[in-house]
């Protein structure tokens, strides 16, 4: 177990080294003036002189790349000189945003996804399965945009029309607030993001269902008396939640990366909301700093599915 966990490391630290490579070229290397860019619109040629001294910019390409890497290496992002603040600072506001939508999303799609999953293939071509593989399809089909407008429109609006003030139309309440306050701003895009991705693990489970509950070993287990239950959970689901987890954790690492869509809709200062307005208003530092630390999040995400992927099957320890 140890050496696969090695191997998956190096490989996450590989990818993320060819990333940078691919993130410094793109924004150092090819604009003609990244000084320029980074200074905005206005600034003075003294501010564009200042910032070109301090990026290194007069240095060779290596060692301007080393410096990169090096800072990068120790928390340092950059610096913001649209709001004169690190850019580690900007995404530590951001990062807990992000946190709470993605983390309460995934926990309501995967309750909904897996369990509506595993009815379907419990009760092949009947009733049940049908109506919930008609849900799975009916919400996959619905771009996360629309449905979180029509979520506004009749849950915000409508209820509101009608006195009963039970959400409001956007925004984030911190915990410091209380956590009612924060579930509350919370509960609309959560079930923007859980109900589009539910339908993936609907159907995810239920394809991966149906093919162990047809295993020799399920028979088995089956035919020495145990209950339906305790061979459907324990001996048919956890063979099942291999494709569910690897699924699970590219999604939730690109949610942790930022939530564009969502966040936008419900005006949600996170990870994705400022990486949007920092393209608009070209601001380069915070464009690189979120892009940096997206791939981190992903290829964490996808060294974790690996190790859980080894826990369910011990086979892929040998590969």
């Amino acid at each position: 177990m140890i050496r696969f966990l090695i191997r998956r490391i190096l490989l996450g630290i590989l990818v993320l080294w060819l990333i940078t490579m691919a993130v410094f070229g793109l924004f150092f290397v090819a604009p003609n003036n990244v000084a320029r860019t980074m200074a905005g619109r206005q600034a003075t040629p003294q501010t564009v002189e200042l910032i070109r001294e301090r990026l290194g910019l007069d240095q060779p390409v290596w060692k301007q790349y080393l410096d990169f890497i090096w800072k990068a290496l120790h928390g340092n992002l950059g610096y913001d000189y649209y709001y004169q603040l690190p850019v580690t600072h900007i995404m530590a506001q951001a990062l807990p945003i992000t946190l709470s939508l993605a983390l309460g999303a995934s926990v309501i799609w995967l309750i909904i996804g897996v369990t509506n999953g595993v009815l379907s293939a419990v009760y092949p071509r009947s009733f049940i399965d049908r109506g919930l593989t008609a849900f799975a399809l009916f919400f996959y089909s619905f771009p996360s945009f629309l449905l979180g407008l029509v979520l506004l429109y009749f849950i915000y609006y409508k209820l509101t029309l009608s006195g009963l003030r039970w959400f409001p139309p956007g925004g984030y309440a911190p915990l410091s607030q209380g956590p009612g306050q924060w579930a509350l701003h919370m509960i609309l895009p959560w079930l923007t993001l859980a109900l589009v991705l539910a339908a993936t693990y609907t159907r995810l489970t239920r394809s991966s269902m149906l093919d162990v509950l047809g295993e020799d070993y399920v028979r088995t287990a089956r035919s020495k008396g145990l209950s339906e239950r305790r061979v459907v959970l324990r001996h048919g689901l956890r063979s099942a939640l291999t494709p569910v987890v690897t699924q699970f954790g590219i999604d939730l690492g690109q949610l942790i990366g930022g939530v564009v869509v969502t966040e936008t809709v419900f005006s949600l200062p996170g990870l994705g909301k400022t990486v949007i307005d920092a393209i608009t208003r070209q601001d380069l530092p915070v464009i690189v700093g979120i892009v940096i630390f997206a791939s981190a999040a992903v290829v964490t995400a996808n060294i974790l599915v690996d190790v859980a992927y080894a826990l369910l099957d011990p086979r892929v320890r040998l590969h």
